[in-house]
């Protein structure tokens, strides 16, 4: 019988061959358990996720970039990482479905005509530009792959504010003396501040020259105005997650706040009462991405490409279609929703019978139809982006101190 030699190496056992493993690094708008473990059925490898709040993971992804391979965020949280050097550019031509990406990240609006919003619109830094720095001329190279993304406003009780209907809400309610003492804001200064803005433009209490941008002095006004409201009385709380946003509706102490798209979904006992706003001014958006840390070669970068590439292929666009959002190549997408899915989420077609999330829980009754509408409708209803401003850090500060008093207020 035949024996092995001594210096002959014996098979690996199954056991004993490690199994490739992604590190992905961002926060609970994308990286849910589901698309995880889509992920890793669909890639044959394993995936780590880590979620952060957006502030925490912006720090982690630009002072620790051998800590994750990937860096999914939104694309106002990508300069500081990008000029901090933790990233590396994307290659188009190893992104399969990049033609098909439509053209709100590539171009700045859904055609060539519409207006692109203030602040930071995805394309304006999309781009690795031939100084390495980002901007909206095409290039071959780009910072971040676009995926999931959506327009967001505020949510109203209805018993406040009567059943206008959500297109004829303003952002000016969110600073409304008919829900004193119970408003509240979300606790991010490149998203907060600018749901607040936009509330006092609406109700003609300041003006903005550029609200994507502002100056000190328009940030100053604008903080004296909201603590003066503070002292009133006018806020019952802020959030950081949409956990904490449910919590504030489900406990009953809101009649308006900031939401995103996921909280519709769970209203609890104010379902039949609390209206995802249309405000007539345009939506507050943002656009989500993924971008490869600046230590990767080889095989790992090729499998950080294979993630980017299935993020476009439909199944991880529906499940974020069933909590609220879009995506970058929707054609891919309609291939895994139903027709009813496709219908409610992308057309603003009534449900045609109960609809369910993510996690297979009911987020949609039958007969509900989509406030603001179609896909193509909402979208084109932008008034500015998710943005950090030129004066970003002394805007942050301020918005701390703001929310510090809120929430001591509130306690």
């Amino acid at each position: 019988m035949a024996t092995r030699s001594e210096n002959e190496a014996a098979p690996a056992s199954p056991a004993l061959v490690q199994r490739r493993v992604l590190r992905v690094l961002g926060t609970d708008v994308t990286l849910l358990e589901q698309v995880r473990e889509r992920a890793v059925a669909d890639l044959q490898f394993d995936i780590e996720f880590e979620s952060l709040d957006f502030l925490t993971c912006q720090h982690e992804a630009a002072v620790n970039p051998e800590s994750y391979d990937v860096y999914e965020q939104c694309f106002h949280n990508l300069d500081i990482v990008w000029y901090w050097g933790a990233l590396q550019p994307i290659d188009t031509q190893r992104i399969t479905e990049w033609e098909k990406i439509g053209d709100l990240a590539k171009m700045g609006g859904i055609s060539k005509y519409m207006w692109q919003g203030y602040g930071d619109a995805p394309v304006r830094k999309l781009y690795v530009q031939p100084d390495g720095m980002l901007g909206q001329q095409q290039m071959r190279h780009i910072s971040m792959l676009p995926t999931a993304h959506n327009v967001d406003s505020f949510g109203y009780d209805s018993r406040i504010f009567g059943k206008v209907g959500p297109e004829g809400s303003s952002w000016s309610w969110l600073l409304d003396p008919r829900a004193k003492g119970r408003i509240a804001l979300v606790d991010e200064p490149a998203i907060g501040i600018f749901d607040a803005a936009l509330a006092a433009e609406a109700t003609g209490d300041l003006t903005f020259e550029d609200i994507g941008n502002m100056t000190i002095d328009e940030i100053d006004q604008l903080m004296s105005l909201l603590d003066t409201l503070r002292q009133q009385g006018f806020f019952c709380g802020s959030w950081v997650n949409g956990d904490d946003a449910e919590a504030l509706l489900h406990n009953e102490r809101v009649s308006v706040q900031s939401m995103w798209a996921p909280c519709y979904g769970n209203l609890g006992p104010m379902e039949d009462v609390f209206v995802e706003a249309a405000p007539r001014e345009g939506y507050r958006a943002w656009h989500g991405g993924a971008s490869l840390a600046r230590h990767l070669a080889g095989p790992k970068l090729d499998m950080a490409y294979e993630y980017l590439n299935w993020w476009l292929t439909g199944p991880p666009g529906a499940l974020m279609a069933r909590q609220g959002y879009y995506m970058t190549v929707p054609e891919r997408v309609r291939e895994y929703l139903t027709p009813q899915e496709w219908g409610y989420w992308y057309e603003g077609a009534p449900a045609g019978c109960d609809l369910n999330g993510p996690a297979g829980n009911v987020v949609v009754r039958k007969g509900a139809r989509r406030s603001g509408g179609s896909y193509r409708e909402r979208i084109s209803r932008i008034a500015l982006w998710n943005t950090v401003m030129d004066e970003y850090n002394y805007a942050a500060r301020a918005w701390k101190r703001f929310i510090r008093s809120v929430e001591e207020g509130a306690v």
